[in-house]
């Protein structure tokens, strides 16, 4: 119906801003910047007051626009919704075009997620947290019993958070921009500390480590820390991401949106494979060899952790990136031995490489931290980059992530149950 409506313009042939916007179901705002991206062409006509559209063009970008959020694709089976944030390319990734692991190389968290939002660098910037909002969180995370997940916790964190942002429904960006720069600092700060000090404002990762571990933080685990956080703010549409982006599809609040994928990611097979990396090390470390470990993972039929991934044909390039700085923390040696021990009794028959989780539990081994350390760290880095794909929803078409289901029972009618 709208790309009938589309095809007749105010004067047949063009559409005012308005219109070009009901068609394409965003808001007007978003119409120059499919302008800007070169998605649409503008014109102002003499003597107007605004530009108009083509009616032909933006009717052609509507229809564009639904096949490319998706459905499925006949070749792959899979959903596919369009994205300027993240692109995997064989056994690289890249954060808006410029390679990832460079850019945690050379970049602090903070400044990679800084880049991932607005898609400019703010050398040295620390996200700092409202006292009130810290305050809220520490008190809501307190109250759980104290087997509660680190996901349990980052989660009430960012819902208690919320209570505390009267702003929280204005999805503008500056509002959106405003509430992410608070909320994973407020998120890192309701987490129990395991080390006090009191050098404050200090790098998030600073910070994120007071959590994680009692140790005292030499340099070069710090640096690891960081890298990690950095290569972890993103990864094309993993499934926490994908429940971010329906949440910000109907238009939850970013904090509502960031819950919902900290619930996704929770789940064993994404966000909390980590952990079983990390126990996976400290068998081999106890045992002095991986075979027996190996053997065992595989004759109760399940995969061994940290090898393999669906996108990578070779090795993670993640965990190349944090395997060469873990070279240079003294106390990495033991657990850098036992992953490639681990590794390399896997390649006798699977040619499977190491994976982000792997070298994650590398770092958590070495450092002292508790198996669920990875989980922490995982959601911690993700949350930016989810608030950059809420950000980029917020741009679309409100609820187009809304399938269709095919429905499998039994036919109707059938008669009322007893």
């Amino acid at each position: 119906m709208r790309d009938q409506e589309a095809a007749h313009g105010q004067d047949g042939t063009r559409l005012t801003t308005k219109e070009a916007a009901e068609v394409l179901g965003v808001k007007p705002e978003t119409v120059y910047a499919y302008v800007s991206r070169g998605q649409l062409s503008s014109r102002r006509e003499p003597g107007g007051r605004g530009s108009t559209f083509d009616a032909k063009e933006v009717a052609a970008l509507a229809r564009r626009n639904r096949r490319d959020l998706g459905g499925s694709s006949p070749a792959s089976g899979e959903l596919s919704v369009r994205t300027g944030i993240t692109l995997i390319d064989k056994d690289w990734y890249y954060f808006r075009g410029v390679d990832a692991t460079e850019l945690a190389a050379r970049h602090s968290y903070e400044e990679i997620a800084e880049w991932l939002w607005t898609g400019r660098l703010r050398p040295g910037i620390t996200f700092t947290a409202p006292d009130t909002a810290v305050d809220v969180a520490r008190r809501a995370v307190h109250a759980l019993p104290e087997h509660s997940g680190p996901t349990d916790r980052l989660r009430v964190a960012a819902i208690a958070a919320a209570t505390a942002d009267p702003l929280r429904f204005d999805l503008s960006p500056d509002a959106v921009l405003g509430a992410a720069r608070t909320l994973i600092p407020t998120m890192v700060a309701a987490l129990p500390p395991l080390r006090h000090t009191h050098r404050e404002p200090v790098p998030l990762a600073e910070r994120l480590w007071r959590r994680l571990t009692g140790r005292t933080p030499d340099e070069s685990s710090l640096r690891v820390l960081d890298t990690a956080l950095g290569l972890l703010v993103d990864h094309d549409l993993a499934v926490s991401t994908l429940a971010v982006r329906v949440a910000a599809s109907a238009r939850a609040h970013p904090y509502a949106a960031v819950s919902a994928g900290l619930g996704a990611l929770e789940g064993p097979l994404h966000g909390a494979a980590s952990s079983f990396a990390h126990r996976l090390l400290l068998d081999v470390l106890d045992r002095g060899t991986a075979a027996p470990v190996v053997a065992d993972e595989l004759r109760t039929g399940r995969r061994v952790p940290g090898l393999g991934h669906r996108l990578y044909p070779g090795e993670d390039p993640r965990a190349r990136a944090l395997f060469a700085l873990l070279e240079d923390v003294p106390a990495a040696g033991p657990a850098l031995a036992a992953a490639r021990d681990v590794v390399a009794t896997t390649a006798r028959h699977t040619p499977l490489y190491a994976n982000v989780d792997l070298a994650l539990a590398v770092l958590t081994v070495a450092c002292g931290m508790e198996a669920t350390a990875g989980e922490t760290v995982f959601a911690v880095a993700r949350t930016a980059g989810w608030i950059a794909h809420i950000l980029e929803e917020y741009e679309e078409r409100p609820l187009r992530m809304r399938p269709s289901g095919r429905y499998v029972g039994a036919r109707p009618p059938q008669p009322l149950p007893r």
